[in-house]
C-alpha cells in the first residue's frame, strides 16, 4: 500500500509527519529520515487499531464468516 505523507518542520525543529488519508495518524522525528521511519510505525499501528475496532463490531454478528487477507 502507498500513503502520501505531509511533512512539516515544527517551531521546535522537529519534523512532523502526517498521513491525511488516516485521520489522527501523526508522528515526528528529529530528522526527516527518523520522521519517515516513525510514521511507518504509526501507519501500521493505526491500521491495526482500526482493524481491531472492526473486529469487535463483527464479533457481535453471528452471521458473518471471517476471512483474513494480506495486502
Amino acid at each position: 500500500m502507498l500513503f502520501y505523507v505531509k511533512m512539516e518542520q515544527a517551531e521546535d525543529g522537529w519534523i512532523v509527519a502526517e498521513v491525511p488519508a488516516l485521520p489522527g495518524c501523526v508522528s515526528q522525528g528529529k530528522t526527516e529520515e527518523e520522521a519517515i521511519e516513525n510514521i511507518k510505525e504509526a501507519i501500521t499501528a493505526w491500521l491495526w487499531a482500526e482493524n481491531q475496532k472492526a473486529l469487535s463490531l463483527l464479533s457481535a454478528d453471528e452471521n458473518y464468516r471471517e476471512i483474513v487477507v494480506s495486502v
